[in-house]
């Protein structure tokens, strides 16, 4: 057993780039200058549209499609997971997640928010947080998606070219912003938002209505895990910038 768990650490590793993994930041201890979203499954409810679309690059890249009958063991599933579930190699997946945002980029007039999103981010930003958009989307996607309906809130949309690419983008932004693991907030609905922040020391919550099931998500451990939009701003408007001052 204990030969096992190093093998998979190593295994880990080797995915990783080489880098070491931080691990859970634990819960916040001082408000967050940052609070940044996902995108699919967060903020937009792009869940169907991302069933369609990847039948439809099961055809184009030969790999297995996902029938009504297997979603819901997809959504215990990591992407890495789903990819060995559906016979997708790994070499074809930049390819087919840039197939995959230009047939979202079609449909993203008929992608609508999530409910509650549009309040919560409106209230957060009324709070005093900064602001962002961490997403394996397309910038142009999101932004067109924010224009109509009138979320041109955020202070940035940044977009990893890799779909299992968000913990380099974490690190980037860090850089790029001087900030610290710790003052940073990331919501997302998928196993890999919470492999990216563990893996930077980024605080991290799940959220249950997105992509990846509740009881993977709980078993990855994030650092908070909401079922409700409202659960976000009940814990960080105690922690608002405004109320501070």
């Amino acid at each position: 057993m204990k030969k096992r768990s190093r093998v998979r650490r190593l295994a880990r590793f080797v995915l990783s780039g080489g880098r070491r993994r931080v691990g859970p930041a634990g819960p916040l201890q001082n408000p967050p200058r940052y609070v940044l979203f996902d995108f699919d499954g967060t903020l937009a409810d792009t869940f169907s549209a991302g069933i369609e679309i990847l039948n439809i690059l099961a055809v184009e890249f030969r790999f297995r499609a996902l029938p009504p009958e297997e979603v819901s063991l997809a959504r215990d599933l990591s992407t890495r997971g789903l990819m060995k579930h559906l016979g997708i190699p790994r070499m074809k997946l930049p390819h087919i997640s840039k197939r995959g945002t230009e047939e979202i980029g079609k449909r993203i007039d008929s992608i609508v928010p999530l409910p509650e999103m549009p309040e919560l981010v409106r209230k957060l930003s009324t709070m005093g947080f900064r602001l962002g958009i961490l997403t394996s989307n397309s910038e142009a996607n999101v932004n067109a998606f924010l224009k109509k309906h009138d979320l041109e809130i955020f202070d940035f949309v940044k977009s990893s070219s890799k779909l299992l690419g968000k913990a380099s983008v974490l690190r980037r932004l860090m850089r790029e912003l001087h900030l610290k693991p710790k003052e940073i907030f990331f919501v997302g609905d998928e196993l890999r938002d919470i492999e990216a922040a563990q893996e930077t020391g980024v605080h991290i919550a799940a959220v249950t209505w997105g992509y990846n099931s509740t009881p993977a998500l709980s078993e990855a451990a994030p650092d908070y895990l909401f079922a409700k939009p409202s659960e976000i701003s009940t814990l960080l408007e105690t922690m608002s910038p405004k109320a501070e001052g």
